[in-house]
């Protein structure tokens, strides 16, 4: 079997959003990669069943996409995801296992070895939304796609997604970075909170009026490299996080959350669904930044 890597990613923008036609900007996060691999110990025999399961999801729902007599004989001969990508804090472990097995096992792979058009990208979104849905009850795709392609890519809405290049990393003491909480989360409760919200005629406003339009200006200003609007934004978002998504933030967060935007230090938001995991920061000074966040590990992903 050939075994490429896959790495984690992280959604900057576009939590939640996304689902209402937000734009959005992921970014892949190469700390953490799982690959395909053939072992019988404890922990792979955990993910082996797990794979099982997988795929008689995938046989009942894309029977006629992937080549079942290989991947069941795979199964069969102790094949699992052997991953260091900690699972349910929202970079992308379902996303890889997702990628990796279309990878070795769909009949008809769409070429992305040479352009990367938005009609593959729509293509390899709609299957990949199909395959992980089998994870979270309900997925975009977005985490799979970009576990596969490996590179930043923009949405700009649910069917306009693309390659994008970001602004070079500075050394200037300004970051984004990842905030541990502790535990895991589970993004399918935190989903299903999603949609009761959106069932609220004034939740639906807030989000349409307020957090898209914040999110929005934080990717566009984030993509041009300008840091005064991209930090006023985010404190806006943050803010609006606070007020509106505190059952999707950690409660040992929800302190730290509040002195950053308090304080202007630093901001923080979502990182994927919430509710454990990795929550992002941002900060001009990180150094100063991590004398606040001194109770929790934390650990710098971009550099402005």
């Amino acid at each position: 079997m050939r075994n490429p890597l896959f790495y984690a990613k992280i959604l900057l923008f576009g939590e939640y959003g996304i689902i209402e036609d937000s734009k959005g900007l992921t970014i892949p996060y190469n700390t953490y990669k799982g690959s395909l691999n053939f072992s019988n110990d404890t922990n792979s025999r955990i993910s082996n069943e797990s794979i099982r399961k997988f795929a008689e999801y995938l046989a009942e729902k894309l029977k006629d996409e992937f080549d079942f007599e290989k991947l069941n004989a795979d199964i069969a001969n102790g094949m699992h995801f052997d991953s260091d990508i900690p699972q349910g804090y929202g970079v992308g472990s379902s996303g890889a296992l997702v990628a990796a097995i279309y990878e070795a096992y769909a009949f008809n792979k769409i070429d992305t070895s040479k352009q990367i058009s938005k009609d593959k990208i729509s293509s390899l979104k709609e299957i990949f939304s199909k395959m992980e849905s089998f994870f979270h009850g309900k997925s975009s795709g977005i985490d799979p796609l970009i576990c596969y392609l490996n590179l930043p890519l923009l949405i700009n809405s649910k069917t306009d997604i693309s390659a994008i290049g970001i602004p070079e990393q500075k050394e200037s003491g300004g970051a984004i970075f990842l905030v541990n909480s502790g535990s895991p989360g589970e993004t399918a409760p935190m989903v299903q909170i999603f949609f009761e919200k959106l069932k609220q005629e004034g939740f639906r406003k807030t989000l349409k009026e307020e957090f898209i339009k914040y999110n929005n200006a934080c990717v566009e200003a984030f993509v041009k490299g300008d840091l005064n609007p991209l930090f006023y934004n985010l404190k806006e978002l943050s803010t609006w996080a606070f007020l509106n998504f505190k059952p999707m933030i950690p409660q040992r967060l929800l302190n730290i959350w509040q002195y950053g935007i308090q304080t202007n230090s630093y901001y923080l938001k979502l990182c994927g669904s919430g509710g454990g995991g990795y929550i992002l920061g941002f900060t001009r000074d990180y150094e100063k930044a991590r004398i606040h966040l001194k109770d929790f590990d934390t650990e710098v992903i971009y550099k402005f």
